[in-house]
């Protein structure tokens, strides 16, 4: 069942209603001093300031986008542990070699119809394209059972069209591999080191995917180009973006980069939730590299979620990309459940820029001011 944009409220103060009350992490004596002496609340009424910064120190929203939850001990007894000792062999000892193997088999069958088709087609483009895409389409899927992938898909899937984009909440790289294994859309994604570039280099370029490097401010200009040459194609694959540009842990949404609302096609939105009852999906690339996260992935139980292909959207007269973006992030954070933050993504890799801490500069002399000014 389709959610209506019109129902949908997007509230101005997502960040009041996650910043934490600083009174409960403070002893209750500290608010109630004796007449005269300076008090904890006076100092913090200071200036809003001085309240986020308190805030930040307890428990920021901005952190807790990125933050892993580790998962709740259930083996505390001596009746239950056994049972999760059985559990751990079964899944490592067990389990995980069979999945292993499904992989390698995957990979065999594979390489063994790719590498043909990829060499000896070359002269008849439109058939090479087609079966490399049942290719990458047959490789993703065996990726998603190694993990004992259950996923349902909610929605009318994907076809081929001119002048639209796909656009999804970013959970894990394993976001592209689940939604590959349906469609084989041409994705835009950060370019990466090791076996997965290797990847990226060679079979995904075969889909027609867009490879960037965040380092590189040229980057932006080659990659706004393509992006608008790939929806103007006929013949080219479903594009595929993440417009958050960094993995969220499935609990809130950050804020959508612009780029792909300034296209001038139908966006249409795909809403990803993991259940996290067997293993969170969640990919911290800070601190484990993706190989660690497939492991992680392979010996767990099952890998469980949902994805929601939701109704196109277009630009409504007079509404800004940005206005745009927002109320496309307001329809896909309400279909999975996601909390919605006003924070940009990628300063999980950058410090903040100049301009904003003068506007904080700015915004807290003109507090003092007005503070002096009525004494």
């Amino acid at each position: 069942m389709m959610t209506s944009p019109g129902k949908l409220k997007s509230s101005s103060s997502e960040l009041d209603l996650d910043r934490p009350n600083i009174e409960d992490y403070l002893p209750s004596g500290s608010f109630h001093e004796p007449r005269g002496k300076l008090r904890l609340r006076d100092l913090l009424d200071i200036s809003p300031t001085l309240t986020e910064a308190a805030g930040a120190i307890v428990d920021d929203s901005f952190t807790r986008c990125f933050k892993s939850n580790s998962p709740e001990p259930w083996n505390w007894n001596i009746y239950l542990f056994p049972l999760w000792c059985c559990g751990v062999v079964f899944r490592y000892f067990i389990l995980f070699p069979v999945r292993v193997l499904v992989l390698t088999i995957g990979w065999i069958i594979f390489l063994s119809a790719f590498i043909p088709v990829h060499l000896l087609l070359k002269g008849h483009d439109k058939l090479r394209k087609k079966l490399e895409r049942r290719l990458v389409e047959l490789i993703c899927s065996f990726f998603v059972a190694s993990w004992t992938g259950v996923v349902k898909y909610h929605g009318p899937r994907p076809s081929m069209r001119p002048k639209q984009v796909f656009v999804a909440n970013h959970t894990s790289m394993i976001d592209f591999i689940i939604l590959e294994q349906m469609t084989a859309f041409a994705v835009i994604m950060q370019k990466h080191p090791g076996w997965v570039g290797l990847l990226q280099s060679t079979i995904l370029e075969s889909v027609g995917c867009i490879w960037f490097n965040r380092s590189e401010a040229k980057d932006r200009e080659i990659v706004a180009k393509k992006l608008r040459d790939h929806v103007l194609g006929t013949d080219t694959n479903p594009l595929l973006i993440f417009p958050e540009g960094t993995c969220v842990n499935n609990h809130y949404t950050v804020m959508f980069k612009k780029g792909a609302f300034e296209l001038g096609c139908t966006v249409c939105p795909v809403a990803i939730k993991y259940n996290k009852i067997f293993v969170d999906a969640f990919w911290n690339s800070r601190k484990q590299s993706f190989t660690t996260h497939l492991l992680q992935l392979m010996t767990s139980w099952a890998v469980v979620c949902d994805v929601w292909y939701l109704e196109p959207q277009t630009l409504k007269p007079g509404e800004t990309a940005i206005e745009f973006a927002e109320r496309v992030r307001d329809i896909i954070s309400v279909r999975a459940g996601l909390k919605k933050v006003p924070w940009d993504g990628y300063l999980k890799y950058s410090r903040p820029s100049p301009k904003h801490r003068e506007r904080k500069q700015q915004s807290f002399a003109e507090y003092v001011l007005q503070r002096l000014e009525e004494k």
